[in-house]
């Protein structure tokens, strides 16, 4: 049995040789190991996605205030469960590493550089119920929020 085994081992290296002569360049490999494809990357996620009613809401916002560049969102240590979204408008002078994420209908929104760990993959949106009007975030790195919903921790 042990004769069969070798023998149809070695059919296998002989038909693995006969490819590889066959095949151009470093192909020429004599492996019966099967080849490793490169190993993708994964691209990256947004860091924020904003939707279409919280652009308009930013576009007014901004048209209010012509000197400002931008909306510049951050993140602050308060609230009853550690982190807290802020908004300022954007002036000239903003911290390297910035990400801009540029909007369709021209407004442009800066994510400063500490927060961006705690806001990729956020979406943004802006709500106007009967109760209040607001900026909602949606964020998948979230692990908890307090009740009243103005601070989440990561």
């Amino acid at each position: 049995q042990n004769r069969v085994e070798s023998v149809m081992i070695m059919r296998r290296l002989v038909k693995v040789a006969a490819r590889a002569e066959e095949a151009p360049g470093p192909a020429r490999l004599l492996s019966t190991a099967p080849q490793r494809a490169a190993p993708r990357r994964r691209a990256l996620p947004a860091p924020l996605t904003v939707t279409p009613s919280a652009a308009e809401r930013l576009r007014g916002l901004l048209e209010s205030r012509p000197e400002a560049n931008g909306i510049l969102l951050g993140v602050k240590r308060r609230g009853c469960n550690g982190l807290s979204y802020t908004m300022n408008y954007a002036e000239d002078k903003l911290a390297g590493g910035t990400e801009k994420v540029k909007l369709e209908n021209g407004v442009v929104v800066y994510v400063d550089p500490p927060a961006l760990f705690h806001v990729v993959g956020t979406v943004m949106d802006y709500e106007d119920t009967q109760l209040s009007s607001g900026f909602t975030f949606t964020n998948p790195n979230e692990k908890g929020r307090c009740g009243c919903g103005e601070s989440f921790n990561v």
